[in-house]
């Protein structure tokens, strides 16, 4: 337990880090890795370029001053956050590093504003906080090994190579010693990790599982992050054009909450933009497979039918559900051929689209950030609880409001 003067010194620190917490962390993050450049085969480089993971530490650690006497309330994030640790293999001996790098950056930036008192406090506060993380990743880490077969990284066998759409691939996966697969919660992720020819590090990418859960292989569909992107994605170029079938890859056991809960009778609603309906691919299965009855909705906005993924998975989907209906939006043209009892418009899901949507129902939004902001915003507007939507970032959480 945090002492009061901790607590008070803590809190006391929240207008600093509103100004300056970004800083903090893009000074934190720039000397874990000059010294201990060894974690760059952790950390994703990307989020890195683009800063989100710099803007979702900042957030973590706000959330964290202002919560500091409430950590209770912290422990949903925490749970997501040490979800994507276990997939990442994240250990117990990481976490004095990164305590000790992140008081000298709150002194870096803070100065003398930075007073011995509050570095004692954060340091207090962190301990605790690390404490909780490392209780929560211990559990789950022993939960891969007994429930899921394995931790670590295992070797996996690309077994088949589907070109979905112009940029969607997916990637059937077979275990590489032939062992059969565990279940897992549909909605989930697992990690990839490969040594890339001409790169010092190793890299890793979690990725939604897209298939039912079985036990002979993991479906993965990927999105070819394009060359002249700013970072380009250098895991989704080489796995598209240099993995093959019969080459092998590691991966770590099944990861997330994102989850879809079974025993929910409410009508469900799937709101995706792009490549963001992937984990839902794997929900929409699992409800076919166990003969769901809900009212269940698809709504789906991509640029094109060329870049379109799973049109005609969908269309059998729904030959098996008995409550379904989808629609699609085009930012630009049409689709050729349509499926009957399928929605098609122009444009992008606008709010007056959402407000149609049954307010009693259950939302699941997955996309780029400024869709699911949008989306998220929209559904809050019309009635919507947060306790009815659930959402999930492909990458570093990020202020969703």
């Amino acid at each position: 337990m945090l002492s009061q003067s901790t607590i008070t010194t803590i809190k006391a620190t929240v207008p600093a880090l509103e100004a300056y917490g970004t800083e903090i962390t893009k000074a934190f993050y720039k000397k874990l890795f000059e010294t201990h450049p060894q974690l760059l085969n952790i950390f994703n480089h990307t989020n890195q370029q683009k800063g989100r993971q710099q803007n979702a530490l900042a957030t973590t650690v706000m959330a964290a001053a202002k919560y500091i006497d409430q950590l209770e309330v912290l422990l949903p994030a925490v749970k997501q956050i040490a979800h994507k640790h276990r997939s990442l293999q994240v250990q117990p001996e990481h976490y004095p590093v990164v305590g000790e790098t992140l008081l000298w950056a709150i002194k870096e930036v803070l100065g003398d504003v930075a007073t011995d008192e509050i570095l004692n406090a954060w340091g207090e506060a962190y301990g605790v906080i690390a404490d909780i993380f490392i209780s929560v990743e211990k559990a789950m880490y022993e939960e891969a090994t007994a429930e899921l077969g394995w931790d670590g990284y295992k070797s996996f066998i690309i077994s088949k190579k589907v070109k979905e759409s112009k940029n969607i691939t997916s990637f059937y996966l077979t275990a590489g010693d032939g062992s059969k697969l565990p279940s897992f919660n549909p909605g989930q992720y697992i990690t990839v990790r490969v040594r890339i020819p001409g790169e010092q590090y190793l890299l890793n990418r979690q990725y939604s599982l897209t298939a039912l859960p079985n036990e002979d292989y993991f479906r993965i569909s990927i999105k070819r992050e394009a060359i002249e992107g700013s970072p380009a994605g250098k895991v989704s170029n080489y796995l598209h054009d240099f993995i093959n079938e019969g080459d092998s890859i590691e991966v770590t056991a099944p990861a997330g909450e994102f989850t879809i809960d079974l025993y929910e009778t409410k009508p469900i609603h799937f709101i995706a933009a792009g490549v963001g309906i992937t984990p839902f691919m794997s929900m929409l299965h699992t409800l076919a497979d166990k003969e769901s009855q809900r009212d269940i909705t698809v709504i789906h906005a991509v640029q094109n039918e060329q870049v379109q993924a799973f049109h005609q998975e969908l269309a059998t989907l729904q030959n098996q559900l008995s409550n379904f209906s989808a629609s699609f939006y085009y930012e630009s043209g049409d689709r050729s051929e349509k499926q009957e009892g399928f929605q098609y418009a122009a444009g992008r899901v606008t709010e007056e689209t959402l407000q149609q949507l049954d307010t009693n129902g259950i939302y699941y939004v997955c996309g780029p950030v400024p869709f699911m902001q949008s989306v998220v915003s929209a559904l809050y507007k019309s009635g919507v609880s947060e306790e009815q939507v659930k959402y999930e970032f492909f990458g570093p959480a990020m202020a969703i409001q």
